[in-house]
């Protein structure tokens, strides 16, 4: 059950550091630990990244979340870019597109409980990923 969401355009490198902002501040409301706050941060930087370099922009969602008792954060990460080619290579450890170190899309997938990924070649892409509290 979502209890609220924030929804923020990811145009500009600005956008990105606000998605971050946005993501701890939730972070620290849903009382996730320390660790698992910086995971949930680095993950949402490297996909709100994806979402305009690779994506050429889209939005944000970070909605509160509830299971069992347990809080947490849901984001969904949209975009109408060119989509993934091939999804099981973007999804490889050390695979880069843009020279980096290809964390990416398997790194932030390995720092969050839950990662969905929903891709379409020439319509676009959209990533949910979810962490609970411990």
């Amino acid at each position: 059950m979502t209890e609220e969401s924030q929804r923020l355009p990811v145009s500009t490198d600005q956008d990105v550091v606000r998605v971050r902002q946005l993501v701890r501040t939730v972070a620290v409301a849903v009382k996730l630990s320390l660790v698992d706050q910086t995971k949930l941060v680095t993950a949402a930087s490297e996909l709100a990244r994806n979402t305009l370099v690779y994506g050429g922009g889209g939005e944000v969602i970070v909605s509160r979340v509830q299971s069992d008792r347990r809080p947490g954060i849901r984001i969904v990460f949209a975009d109408q870019g060119p989509g993934i080619v091939d999804l099981d290579l973007a999804l490889t450890d050390g695979y880069t597109t843009g020279g980096g170190l290809g964390l990416g899309l398997s790194g932030a997938r390995r720092l969050v409980d839950e990662f969905e990924i929903q891709t379409e070649v020439g319509k676009g892409t959209t990533i949910t990923v979810t962490k609970w509290c411990r």
